[in-house]
Parts: structure tokens; sequence; C-alpha cells
């Protein structure tokens, strides 16, 4: 056996880095941003919290408790103030359809930006996915070389060993 047998060069050696993939799709998604687009997330951040929930419902029971009094007051007192939204509150149900009409398109135009961005990270991740499994192959080609490698020397130094030991017989 000569050292070239031994001494080959194994997959590791050959394989040539293509690049780096990782990227900040977060970054670059933000970067691209407009104004508009900006806005609507804010707003859907801002109107799907739990703090814009507790506060319009404070807001609504505060609203229908001042024109349920006003109204009530109105009863005993004539010269009392007028309520500004009696009972069935038609002008609260007019800025709530109103709030509706204009939340729902933003939330959902920040909804899509965001499917689209995890569909960009989704991609990122499966082309990392790709070369840590070219990587592994390469790994894993690699430590068999090394085996064959290793058993080559192996049988190679037994060989000599036998030889050794013939040699140290017939003296």
């Amino acid at each position: 056996m000569n050292s070239n047998d031994i001494q080959s060069t194994g997959p590791a050696a050959r394989y040539k880095i293509k690049g780096h993939l990782i990227k900040n799709v977060y970054h670059e998604f933000q970067e691209q941003q407009t104004l508009g687009q900006r806005v609507a997330d804010n707003v859907a951040r801002v109107v799907g919290s739990w703090p814009f929930i507790i506060w319009q419902s404070i807001m609504i029971t505060i609203w229908v408790t001042v024109n349920v009094y006003l109204v009530y007051m109105k009863v005993f007192d004539p010269s009392f103030f007028n309520a500004w939204d009696p009972y069935p509150f038609i002008l609260l149900n007019l800025v709530l359809s109103f709030q509706a009409a204009y939340t729902g398109p933003v939330v959902m135009m920040s909804q899509n930006r965001q499917a689209e961005k995890d569909r960009l990270m989704a991609e990122q991740d499966y082309q990392i996915n790709k070369k840590a499994e070219e990587e592994i192959k390469v790994i894993m080609e690699h430590l068999v070389h090394q085996d064959e490698l290793m058993n080559k020397l192996m049988s190679h130094l037994e060989k000599m060993g036998k030889g050794c030991e013939s040699e140290n017989k017939t003296e």
C-alpha cells in the first residue's frame, strides 16, 4: 500500500461553500414598506390589542350610561339637557360602523403583508434547510471516506505487524 492510497482528499476537502443564505427578511421587508403600509400595520397593531378593546368598551359604556341618564332626567325635568343619542343609540351604531368599515380593510391589508412576509421567511428557511442538507451529506460522505481510510490504515498496520512477527520468529 502506498502513501497516496491513505492520503487521498476526502469529500469535505472538495466541497466549495457557495455563499451565505442567511439574511434578515424582517429587516429587508420593513425597509421596503411604504408610509401607508406602516400606518396600516400600526392601526392593526392598536386595534388588535387588549388595551384598545378595554378602552373601547369603557367608552361605549360611558356613552350608553350618559345617554340613558339624560333620557331619564329629561322625563322628570323637561328643562334638562336632551340626550345626544337616545336609545337605540343610532349615532353610536353609526360611529362603530364607520370604525369597522375603515379598520376592517386596513387590518386585512396588514394581514396580507404579514402572510407575504411569512412566505418569504418560509422560502428562506427552505433554502437554508437545502444548504444544511447538502452540507450534512458532504460531512457524512467525508465520515465514510475517513472510515475507509482508517480501515486501509488498520489493514496496512496489521500487515506490517504480521511481517514484523514473522521476522522475529525466524531469528
